[in-house]
């Protein structure tokens, strides 16, 4: 039952999106009620759904069914053919996995995958997808903070000699966040290939057209203003991708969403500071 703590542990499980790709992804109590809800979470560019484990666990100890995947072009899921990366077939994929998993969703997405639950969300209506929480993200989010990811995205794109160097450059990108001791956990984010190790993306994700940015940023704003059901922003106090402003903006249009704050997080909240982050999400999804 949810709410009740529970032990289990994740299983593969694999999806078919847009134009047959496979889409990868781990997910937690399969054969619990299937008339109820599924928790589906969505990563951010450039990061996979390892970024979930500890959250996907917490939820899934608590009797929730989980689903956490590989974005197209991340992680174990295929590369998009001719590199489409666009917001409509992200969209479309997970569309897809819903029409899969023949159950309603809560939505849990960071960074690229709020913005792709926001369309969801609203192209779907309540009945399929009860809940969206989004993290560390808006519409209108912040121009410097989300070239600052490109910036070191593309700063890395031809690999790292050591997973050591790799985890250098992630202590450089996130100050705030306390250096692990062990490299060991990169390997779920990095594959050695050629004698480098390389981030496992498609690096053709950067490169992809993004088409027209106002008025995209327009689409999204006016999807999540016209959404209807419970929704959680989460912001991470020292993320400069969502700013206080961009805060009081998103709540002034869309006053029905709830906010939380956490103090020694950035923009990859989930990871920063895991505990605050899933106590936020296990209160919103279990009322």
């Amino acid at each position: 039952m949810q709410g009740e703590l529970q032990v289990t542990a994740p299983q593969a499980v694999q999806f078919r999106g847009l134009d047959g790709i496979t889409l990868v992804g781990d997910q937690w109590n399969p054969g619990t009620d299937p008339a109820g809800p599924v928790i589906l979470m969505l990563h951010g560019g450039g990061q996979n759904r390892h970024s979930w484990k500890n959250t996907g666990q917490i939820l899934g100890d608590r009797g929730f069914r989980v689903v956490a995947v590989d974005t197209r072009g991340h992680g174990d899921s295929d590369r998009a053919p001719d590199a489409d990366y666009e917001l409509d077939s992200m969209v479309a994929d997970v569309t897809h996995i819903i029409e899969a998993l023949d159950a309603p969703v809560v939505l849990i997405g960071a960074s690229m995958g709020g913005l792709t639950g926001i369309a969801v969300a609203r192209q779907l209506g309540p009945e399929r997808v009860r809940k969206l929480v989004l993290v560390d993200v808006v519409p209108r989010f912040e121009e410097s903070g989300g070239a600052r990811i490109r910036d070191f995205m593309f700063g890395n794109a031809d690999g790292f000699a050591t997973l050591e160097e790799a985890a250098d450059a992630i202590a450089a990108y996130l100050p705030h966040r306390t250096k692990p001791r062990s490299t060991e956990g990169l390997k779920k984010n990095l594959r050695l290939r050629d004698g480098r190790w390389h981030w496992h993306w498609d690096p053709a994700f950067l490169r992809a057209p993004r088409g027209d940015l106002v008025a995209h940023t327009e689409h999204l704003e006016r999807a999540a203003i016209e959404l209807t059901i419970p929704l959680l922003l989460i912001r991470g106090k020292l993320s400069d991708v969502v700013s206080p402003e961009g805060v009081a903006d998103f709540l002034a249009k869309v006053p029905g969403a709830e906010f939380v704050e956490l103090g020694g997080a950035g923009h990859t909240a989930a990871g920063d500071d895991n505990d605050a982050f899933s106590d936020a999400v296990v209160d919103f999804v279990s009322r």
